[in-house]
């Protein structure tokens, strides 16, 4: 009996020397939380410990070196883990490798500085980005225009457009907010920022800021942006040499042959769009499907695209999920007519049906975009005045998910798409 005791003590401390692997996985039923595991593969590479995301392996997993501090933040967190042997993690690796799978590892090398674009200040509506960026422990820091003028983004690796409107027409809410005071002292803010930064008016600030966020992603940077700072981002560039805002938000008419005028050769994603010039309008032009959508709330979901994992490792990384139909969610922009598409624009997701696209990715020069239709995956219809979304009660959301998955692309930023 003694020597079975001393032989099973062996077999056990043999074992516990082998496993030296964290298994993060990410399907369906294992993962208690998996809003929070971005947040500890985060923590890693904050820690300089490289990691390996599994594409398409159990939800698309993570692998971290076993360390104790890791496993300590899982248990703080509530994320769920597995230690394994070497050995089985070489298995693991090993049947990733098969040609015949559509599956890749790919090495997370350093923990990106991220920028949430946002004005300071409480808004009358929440961010889903920064929302789950502090529900994932994930840290980040607010700019705005002054920080842009002056120079500082080339200071971060990754940019999040925060609800936002880059025509100068302050989200389009005159008509049911304009007496209302937040929407009053946003554009007595504004005016007066773009005056003390030396802009005569405030669409001429937010040109110069979408420009400069071009310039940051030709230089190598990423961007992320949902809901209005989409389509509106792209409308700023192309009416950069025309005026489309009238008297109600920067006191003069607007250019009355405007949409002639507009240049779609200066757009990321859009092209032969029609501009709404109406002031009392919810809607910046026919790019959002919103109103042309015929789809009710229980029927409202969209398909993620697989791709490749070997071959094309940068949408896929972007479409990692427990879940391919996502559940549908509104926004001032819901999704994107298919037919304004710029051809070289690379569609992630889409409602077929109603010929819309809901996520969408592009390259430009050294850099990347990536577009997500609609305000808050976890709340359909998010209204102005309504409360953050609580996402103690979402932590398995598939569409945060897609979310976290930009934050942690550049990461990988030297694994380039093979050709």
């Amino acid at each position: 009996m003694r020597k079975l005791i001393i032989f099973a003590l062996l077999v056990l401390f043999f074992v516990n020397s082998r496993a030296t692997q964290i298994l993060i996985p990410m399907d369906e039923t294992s993962q208690k939380d998996h809003l929070k595991a971005y947040g500890i593969a985060y923590w890693a590479l904050q820690n300089s410990i490289n990691i390996q995301w599994l594409l398409n392996y159990r939800g698309g997993s993570f692998l971290i070196p076993f360390q104790k501090e890791i496993e300590q933040e899982c248990l703080i967190r509530g994320v769920s883990y597995e230690v394994i042997a070497d050995g089985a993690a070489s298995n693991i690796l090993n049947e990733i490798a098969r040609a015949e799978v559509n599956m890749d590892a790919i090495k997370l090398e350093k923990a990106p500085k991220i920028a949430v674009y946002s004005p300071p200040g409480k808004q009358p509506w929440d961010d889903a980005v920064t929302l789950v960026l502090t529900y994932a422990e994930i840290p980040f820091d607010v700019i705005y225009d002054e920080e842009i003028v002056t120079g500082k983004l080339s200071d971060y690796d990754w940019l999040h457009l925060h609800h936002e409107d880059f025509t100068g027409q302050y989200g389009k809410f005159y008509g049911a907010y304009a007496g209302m005071p937040w929407y009053q002292e946003q554009q007595r803010t504004s005016e007066n920022d773009a005056t003390r930064l030396g802009f005569q008016k405030v669409s001429k600030l937010k040109l110069f800021v979408a420009k400069t966020i071009k310039e940051y992603i030709a230089q190598g940077g990423f961007l992320f942006a949902m809901c209005s700072a989409t389509d509106s981002y792209d409308i700023a560039l192309a009416a950069e040499n025309t005026d489309i805002c009238e008297s109600v938000f920067d006191g003069d008419p607007a250019d009355r042959n405007a949409q002639e005028k507009l240049d779609f050769s200066q757009t990321l994603a859009f092209q032969n769009f029609k501009i709404n010039m109406n002031p009392y309008d919810y809607e910046f032009s026919n790019i959002d499907a919103t109103r042309s959508r015929k789809v009710q709330e229980n029927d409202d979901y969209f398909t993620l695209f697989e791709f490749s994992a070997k071959w094309d490792p940068i949408p896929t990384m972007l479409c990692q999920n427990h879940f391919n139909l996502i559940k549908g969610f509104m926004g001032q922009t819901t999704s994107f007519a298919k037919e304004f598409i710029k051809p070289e624009v690379l569609i992630m997701g889409e409602m077929k049906s109603q010929a819309e696209t809901r996520y969408i990715h592009g390259d430009f020069g050294k850099g990347t975009w990536t577009f997500f239709g609609g305000h808050d995956p976890e709340d359909y219809q998010h209204f102005v005045g309504d409360p953050p979304t609580d996402l103690e009660l979402h932590p398995n959301s598939p569409s945060y998910r897609l979310i976290l998955n930009n934050i942690l692309f550049p990461a990988a930023k030297k694994k380039k798409q093979k050709t």
